[in-house]
């Protein structure tokens, strides 16, 4: 159903039912996982990229942006047939994609196709030092590093306990934690787990009855986050904290699991409810709103972010004469403005180097699910609960 609504939506606007039918119209691709173990933050990025894709239209007036989207079901073989196929339908570039396993070949393909590559959903380092010159990516591990290691400072953790999955951007991002954490003194322990697991309580109970640490930092994804708050609330460690970080702190996520979520906290660029003081953000939640009858979340606005820079590089490339001369990565490269994620620009390599995420917080207020900023201080939007647990 959410994606009949989504190919509904994407055909009224290639259609023009949404924009100005005089336009110039150009075609981009979106792969992305709609089905899948990643579907929930698949769908939560093609939001944002409609939303970029109905307001860029609605402004532009020159250019016309008409979106073909594919499903790569999470799967890496999938990702590079979705691109192989955008190609063949006359996409000039493509956004979307999550998880670094699927990104990586898709980037691949994208590249050897001449295709522009931009995407929120993969933090490995290979990623950008694969040499491939069409990528681009507006976060980046580091930006995800600081906002963990900012939160544990501020609550003065004392030991942590990293459970992380094996796959790259995961390992890469609990080594470096892991490290800095050290360097500071803090007694700190590592367990990882392979990505097809279900039963963290082996885990959890190590945590539990050996580590003994105050906090406990999951680097994983949606399902690994959600069968570790299963595991912890059966065996109950005596932890102060339950830490995570990307595609965690998010309404969907209070929604479906309520009973998990209370007091988690993870990455999040924006509060929930959502506010925006920006003419850009306003545009941005407005039309968020109109489309979709809801909040935005932080993954809709990455969407949003990495399409609306897209989409105006297009724009400059076809004025310029040199969009099917490479002009497109050409003016990404040229692109330093603010945005609704802080300063982007992209360096020889693809990377933003800008980037610092922020840390947030599951909070029950005036009977309301609320998701709160708790750092840094310069952005938050109200205090951590700690100690503050789901049970």
């Amino acid at each position: 159903m959410k994606r009949t609504a989504l190919s509904t939506l994407a055909a009224l606007i290639a259609a023009g039912a949404l924009g100005n039918a005089a336009a110039e119209q150009v075609t981009v691709g979106v792969e992305l996982p709609l089905s899948g173990a990643l579907a929930r933050v698949g769908a939560g990025m093609q939001e944002g990229i409609m939303v970029a894709a109905e307001v860029f239209n609605q402004s532009n007036g020159k250019h016309k942006i008409r979106l073909i989207t594919i499903d790569d079901e999470s799967a890496p073989a999938k990702a590079i047939a979705a691109v192989e196929k955008l190609a063949s339908q006359g996409a000039v570039a493509i956004t979307g994609g999550y998880g670094s396993n699927n990104i990586a070949p898709a980037s691949s393909a994208a590249d050897k196709l001449g295709l522009v590559y931009i995407t929120s959903g993969g933090v490995d380092a290979g990623l950008v030092n694969s040499g491939h010159r069409n990528f681009f990516r507006i976060n980046n591990t580091a930006g995800y590093e600081k906002a963990l290691l900012g939160l544990l400072q501020e609550v003065d953790a004392k030991s942590v306990s990293i459970i992380h999955s094996t796959k790259e951007a995961t390992s890469s991002l609990a080594r470096n934690v892991h490290q800095a954490l050290a360097a500071r003194g803090v007694k700190v322990v590592s367990h990882a787990f392979d990505p097809a697991i279900t039963d963290f309580k082996p885990i959890v109970n190590k945590v539990k009855l050996q580590d003994k640490s105050e906090v406990i930092a999951m680097v994983g994804y949606e399902n690994d986050y959600v069968a570790i708050l299963r595991a912890a609330r059966v065996l109950k460690p005596k932890v102060k904290a339950m830490v995570g970080v990307w595609s965690l702190a998010t309404p969907k996520m209070a929604e479906d699991f309520p009973d998990l979520m209370a007091n988690v906290f993870g990455t999040a660029l924006l509060p929930f409810p959502a506010r925006f003081t920006t003419a850009d953000g306003k545009a941005f939640s407005d039309t968020y709103q109109k489309l979709y009858k809801k909040e935005p979340d932080y993954l809709g606005q990455f969407g949003y972010v990495q399409s609306m820079l897209l989409f105006e590089a297009i724009a400059r490339a076809a004025d310029n004469g040199t969009l099917k001369k490479g002009g497109i990565g050409d003016e990404l490269r040229r692109t330093d403005r603010e945005t609704l994620i802080g300063r982007v620009q992209f360096g020889a390599n693809g990377d933003n180097p800008n980037f610092v995420h922020s840390m947030a917080q599951h909070q029950n207020q005036n009977q309301r699910k609320n998701i709160v900023i708790v750092w840094p201080a310069a952005k938050a939007t109200g205090k951590a609960v700690y100690p503050g647990l789901p049970w």
